[in-house]
Parts: C-alpha cells; sequence; structure tokens
C-alpha cells in the first residue's frame, strides 16, 4: 500500500538540489514518485509504509547536504528558525563589510601601483588584506560550500559547486580579491533570489489570509466564538455586517450583499438571502447573514483552490522540464571547455598558465545555470497565483502553458455560450386573442409541468402579473402537450407537431411557426376546439455580450472557435450565427463530442473545449486543455477540468489566453536573455575581455533581471485588452 508524506526541506531552492535528493532517496527501497515545490521548499514523496521508515528519508535528505522535517496539519512551513530566516542575510553582509576592509588594506599598500582587479600578477597582496578577503570568501560562502561539497560527492556539478571551484582556482592564482568579489556577488545574487521567491511565495501564503480563523457559532440563545477548523457541518454561524464568512454554507435567515471577489475576481457584490450559497473568504457587506455551514474548513471552496495552486507548482511546465534537462548537459560541457582553455591554449598559443588559468575560470563563472534554472518556476508560479485572483483556478504549470499555446477552442453550448435557462421570446396572439389571454391559457394548462419550457412560461406569467385558473379535466399527451377545460371551454397547449393532429394548422401558422423553429425557437401552439389562439416562443439565450468575447478570442490568437452541442441544427445554426462560431456541429452524443475533439486535436495540434466540466468530461479528457464553467464552489467542475472559471464568467477567456501567452513569453525571453548573456561573456572571456568580478556580476545581474520580469505576471492586470498575442 502506498502512502504520502511531505516534508519541508530547508535549501530546496531549484532543480539541482531536486535532483541531489532523487538520487539520495532513489538508493532506498519502497521509494516511488517525488514532486517538489521549489517556491515553499516541500518535497513530497510517495512510499510503501511496510519497506521504509520517516527517519530514513530524514537521513537521506541529510545525506543530499539538506534538512528536512516533516509537514504535518499542526506545522506550518514557514516554521523557521531566525537563523534560517536572517542567516543568509547576515553572513552576505559579514561578507561585503569583509570585503570592503580588505579593499581598503589592499589600495593603501598598493599606492596606484596596480589595479586591484587586474588579469594577470597585480603585485603582492598584504597580510591584513589577504586574512579580509579570506573572512569574505568564508562568511560569503557559508551556504554555498555545503551545496558544493554535496555536489561533488554525487558528481551532480551545479551553480554551486561551479562558483566554488572559480574561487579556489583564483586563490591559487593569487586572486584573493577577485575570489573574494566572486563569492560575494554570488552570495547577494542567491540573497536577492530568495527575495524575489519570497515575494511569489507571499502572494501564495495572501490566499490563506482571505479567510477568517474565528467563526461566531450560535449556539441557543448565545453566541460563542470558535476557530473555524472546529465548527462542525451543520452548525449555524452569524456573519456581522463588514465581516468574512469564515465558512462555506447556506444562508437561513438575513439577506444582503456578499463581496466573491477572492473566488471569482469579480468585485460586484451579489446578493444573497434565505437558501443562497455563501463561501468561506467572501465579504459580508450589509446585513447581518445566519448561516448553516455545509464544509468543513479544510473542505471548502477557498481552501481547495488554495491547494489547487499550491499543486500548480508540482505540475511542471514543459518549459521547466527542457531547462532542466538542458542545464543537466550544459554544465558538464561548459566545465569541460573551461578546463580546455586553462590547459591547451598554452601550448598551442603560448602565454603565461596564469592567464589561461583566469580565462577559464571567467568561463566556469559564466557557465553557472542560475538565470535559466529559477526564471521558469517563477513565471510559472506568478502566473498561476495572479489567475487565482481573478477566480481563473489553473490546476499546474503545464496547463498555463498549454493554455498559452492553444489554437482551436470548442465550447459546450447549453451552459457555455448560453444561459442554460429557456426564456420566452416572443408571444404572437392570434385569431383576435390579446398576449394577457393567451398567458392566462398558457398558466392555467402548464401549471402542473415541470418541463423546462413550461417552467420557462410559467416564470414570464409570474413577470407580466397575468390570472389564471386551475383548469379541469386536465390531461397531459406525453410528449406533445396537455389538454384541459378552461372557464367551461376546452383549450390544448402542445409543440407545431401537436398543431399538425390538431388539424387547425392554417399557411399563416405555418410559416410563423417555421419561421421561429429556423431561428432556434422552441415553439409552443395554444388553440382551442376551433382555431389557433397563438403562440409563445422559448429559446435559451446567449449570454450577455458573448459574441464580443469570441471577437476577443480571435484577437488574442486563436485560429478557429467551433461549436459542439446534442441541440438540433435549427438551435445550433442559429446561435453560430448570432455569436459568431466559425464552424459548428449539432444533435451529438458524448462519444460524438470526443471523436470531434479528436479530429480539432488531430487538426490544430493544441484544441481545448470548454463546458460545465461534468456532461463534456470525456471530450475534456481528450482535448489539450479543458476549461470548464466551474460555477462557484462546484467541486465537480473544479476536479473535472485544467482550468475552471469560478464565476462562470466567459469574458475571463480572453484575459486568460493573453496571459498565458505573456507568461509563454516571459519564458521564451527569459530563456534567450540568459543564454544571450552567457554567450557574450563566453566570448569576452576567451579574448581575455571580461574580469571574474565582471562575470559574476553579469550573472547575477541576469538572475535578478529574469526573476523580476516573470514576477510581473503577479499584477494581474498587466495583460490590456488590447494587447494582441503574437
Amino acid at each position: 500500500m502506498k502512502k504520502e508524506m511531505t516534508f519541508q526541506v530547508f535549501g530546496l531552492d531549484c532543480p539541482s538540489e531536486a535532483a541531489l535528493l532523487k538520487k539520495a532517496l532513489a538508493e532506498h527501497e519502497g521509494i516511488g514518485d517525488l514532486s517538489f515545490d521549489y517556491l515553499n521548499g516541500l518535497m513530497t514523496v510517495s512510499y510503501q509504509s511496510e519497506k521504509i521508515e520517516t527517519d530514513q528519508m530524514v537521513n537521506a535528505i541529510k545525506s543530499a547536504g539538506m534538512k528536512a522535517k516533516v509537514l504535518s496539519a499542526d506545522t506550518s512551513n514557514e516554521d523557521q528558525s531566525f537563523w534560517q530566516k536572517k542567516g543568509r542575510i547576515i553572513m552576505t553582509s559579514i561578507s561585503g563589510l569583509c570585503l570592503v576592509i580588505g579593499f581598503i588594506f589592499h589600495l593603501a599598500f598598493e599606492k596606484g601601483l596596480g589595479s586591484v582587479f587586474s588579469t594577470s600578477d597585480g603585485g603582492l597582496v598584504p597580510h591584513a588584506a589577504v586574512i579580509f578577503y579570506a573572512l569574505a570568501i568564508l562568511s560569503g560562502g557559508y551556504f554555498v560550500a555545503p551545496k558544493a561539497w554535496t555536489a561533488f560527492r554525487h558528481l551532480r556539478p551545479d551553480m554551486n559547486m561551479l562558483m566554488v571551484l572559480a574561487v579556489f582556482g583564483a586563490i591559487l592564482i593569487g586572486q584573493w580579491a577577485e575570489a573574494a568579489t566572486v563569492i560575494f556577488l554570488f552570495s547577494v545574487a542567491l540573497f536577492l533570489e530568495h527575495w524575489s521567491m519570497g515575494r511569489a511565495r507571499n502572494a501564495v501564503s495572501s490566499l490563506l489570509d482571505l479567510a477568517p480563523e474565528m467563526a461566531d457559532v450560535m449556539e441557543g440563545s448565545d453566541v460563542v466564538s470558535k476557530p473555524v477548523d472546529q465548527v462542525v457541518v451543520g452548525a449555524r454561524i452569524l456573519v456581522k455586517p463588514g465581516n468574512k464568512i469564515p465558512l462555506d454554507g447556506v444562508v437561513v435567515q438575513g439577506s444582503s450583499a456578499v463581496n466573491q471577489s477572492t473566488i471569482t475576481g469579480e468585485s460586484m457584490p451579489v446578493e444573497k438571502a434565505e437558501g443562497h450559497q455563501v463561501y468561506a473568504g467572501t465579504l459580508n457587506e450589509e446585513g447581518a447573514l445566519h448561516i448553516e455551514v455545509k464544509k468543513l474548513s479544510q473542505e471548502s471552496t477557498l481552501s481547495r483552490m488554495i491547494e489547487l495552486v499550491r499543486q500548480a507548482g508540482q505540475k511542471r511546465a514543459k518549459a521547466e522540464g527542457w531547462v532542466e534537462s538542458f542545464a543537466k548537459v550544459y554544465t558538464p560541457i561548459m566545465m569541460l571547455l573551461s578546463a580546455c582553455i586553462m590547459i591547451f591554449p598554452h601550448f598551442i598559443w603560448g602565454g603565461s598558465w596564469e592567464e589561461w588559468i583566469y580565462r577559464g575560470l571567467v568561463v566556469l563563472v559564466i557557465a553557472c545555470p542560475c538565470a535559466l534554472v529559477i526564471s521558469t518556476p517563477v513565471t510559472i508560479v506568478a502566473g498561476v497565483t495572479a489567475a487565482a485572483r481573478r477566480g481563473v483556478l489553473i490546476k499546474g504549470g503545464i496547463h498555463l502553458e498549454t493554455a498559452g499555446r492553444l489554437k482551436a477552442l470548442a465550447f459546450d453550448k447549453t451552459g457555455t455560450l448560453t444561459l442554460g435557462k429557456p426564456a420566452v421570446q416572443r408571444i404572437i396572439p392570434l385569431n383576435n386573442h390579446s398576449e394577457q389571454e393567451l398567458l392566462s391559457i398558457a398558466g392555467s394548462l402548464e401549471s402542473v409541468s415541470g418541463h423546462p419550457l413550461a417552467k420557462a412560461i410559467m416564470l414570464k406569467v409570474s413577470e407580466a402579473k397575468v390570472d389564471f385558473k386551475p383548469p379541469q379535466e386536465m390531461r397531459v399527451i406525453q410528449g406533445k402537450g396537455a389538454e384541459g377545460i378552461i372557464d367551461g371551454k376546452a383549450y390544448w397547449i402542445g409543440s407545431h407537431r401537436f398543431l399538425h393532429e390538431k388539424k387547425t394548422e392554417t399557411p399563416q401558422t405555418h410559416s410563423q411557426a417555421l419561421a421561429l423553429e429556423d431561428a432556434g425557437h422552441s415553439v409552443i401552439i395554444i388553440g382551442d376546439d376551433s382555431h389557433v389562439c397563438g403562440m409563445i416562443s422559448v429559446a435559451d439565450e446567449p449570454r450577455t455580450g458573448v459574441d464580443v468575447i469570441l471577437q476577443e478570442l480571435k484577437a488574442a490568437g486563436l485560429r478557429q472557435l467551433v461549436m459542439l452541442t446534442g441541440d438540433n441544427q435549427p438551435a445550433a445554426a442559429a446561435l453560430a450565427k448570432h455569436v459568431g462560431i466559425d464552424r459548428y456541429w449539432s444533435e451529438l452524443l458524448p462519444e460524438d463530442k470526443v471523436r470531434m475533439m479528436q479530429q480539432l486535436v488531430m487538426r490544430w495540434d493544441v484544441a481545448g473545449i470548454v463546458g460545465d466540466g461534468v456532461n463534456d468530461a470525456a471530450a475534456m479528457a481528450i482535448s489539450s486543455l479543458g476549461i470548464a464553467m466551474g460555477g462557484v464552489g462546484s467541486d465537480a467542475a473544479i476536479e473535472a477540468a485544467d482550468i475552471a472559471l469560478m464565476a462562470d464568467d466567459l469574458t475571463q477567456l480572453p484575459w486568460l489566453i493573453r496571459h498565458a501567452r505573456k507568461a509563454l513569453k516571459t519564458i521564451k525571453s527569459n530563456i534567450a536573455f540568459a543564454l544571450g548573456i552567457k554567450g557574450i561573456f563566453l566570448a569576452l572571456a576567451v579574448f581575455g575581455w571580461a574580469s571574474l568580478w565582471m562575470a559574476i556580476a553579469a550573472d547575477t545581474g541576469a538572475s535578478l533581471v529574469v526573476v523580476a520580469y516573470g514576477l510581473r505576471l503577479l499584477n494581474v492586470g498587466s495583460v490590456q485588452k488590447d494587447q494582441i498575442a503574437p
């Protein structure tokens, strides 16, 4: 039987450490899959409980040069010691201070006789300067050296190992100042990267602050404040105006406007009254609400969203896998190139050993894959977190990347492009009858029916405030309509086919009914024994502004928009023409939708589908990307799709596509920038035009630039509607 355990691993920052952990844990029988959350420093281990103990895993992690603790329900992944929180900045500051003091002694000794940063023999270095340079190296390398030693022992060269080798090489050729400068700047880079990652981590953690920790529980006539994790399902809680709702539930008393932006991204308050659902983390703005709890705190919609955002970091995008694989090959090759530059040019072109060793060390520093490795996960986490703030739940970096590569998008009709609620569209009185009379007769005959079309008519009767009488001798004809006596006169109501059977159809009624059916309406005919009294058309209305949304999707770069529906051909054709769908298929069974999606994926390579997340589950599974009209709090929708629109809001789709394409473009730009900087400085190093401190400054700068560029995605307003993706 397999189990899972999550560890907080102190020192887990990027794939280089993950590779060491994989190698260390692979030696233990019983351990299965490993997944990593670099943002929060978490590792989840799948293992067989009868074959391995927790202590064994902790010791295995320790052998990889990192410390770990089991993350349980009652421990926080932020539970770090003072040294773990502040140690890096303390040691970096000491390194910088010692470096400055060493410079002062060095300059005072030289009195202008040579440059501290010379690439050859710069003269003698005073002992006092050497002492402070050494202290700068020791303090700057405090967090670097252990990881470098672990990488060396496991024969897994990483950026820490590269830096330590460069520092030792510089010391061996007497370049103390540059050795100290390199390790200090590298320490600064690591600290700033941790700070940047911390910003992204705080953006995710801030989601936890959306729901209050305490709830006012009603116990008889008393109100008792309790921690939310102690409130049980069925309990009744009181939420006062201005307070956040602590748990998912149903309003049992009171009414108020509730701001649900934390879940849906929509800032407009929603009116809530008795019988309405409410969700943890949303804000009660006006009246007091009595709420019956329907879900435990750890099962609330908000909790599930937070957990899925956290797990998103473990579902890596293809770009992350490519970067890791590239770095695995790239680093050893660069180390070999560095060694070749140190050795062979001396015999071919001459020159001193110190000169070529120095150039080789510069190449070693340039080889550090730090900027490459760190940029992609930061970008992915920032993109997923920003989307969650808008009520777009992306269940993994790979799905964000797929959304950025979409070429075609299919839509379910009912409940997706339309509201999913049939409504009366037209009332056509005939033979001297009025609209009021038609609605009154229809109200009488449909009052006992539960059919969706009957419900639509009854809603219209209620809205028009039309009175109707209960029918006598009511008879329902299955699949056709109904008959009854109202005020002593026989009336009937039913479909166009029922009208044919009554043999009272005229050319006028026939043409009018066909015109409505061609427009996608369902036609209900009302008549008596002598003639047709009139007709009422009912149709499922398109969502407001859906035509504009589809135009924006085209502008965002989608090549084809299609509709897959089980509805009849006239209704599908009318809606497709109205909203601007490129192509549609109608009267489809679920298996037909799967076949259509297979064709779309084959035609466009990357094709997605938007549906309700339940009925379209099979088509979503075969598609490149499944997007669910989640409905706030719909567990089934959240589970079924790769992405869920929490507010059933199609206007988020164009934003999602632009946002995903921007994330993809950011990743590509970061990779190109990092490789470009390395290429430039590699050329400079080979020709002797770059020094160690210049190389590390460039590498540090590149790392900070790509991280900052990735973190821009945290600004959810950064993607404008008029921005067209490439």
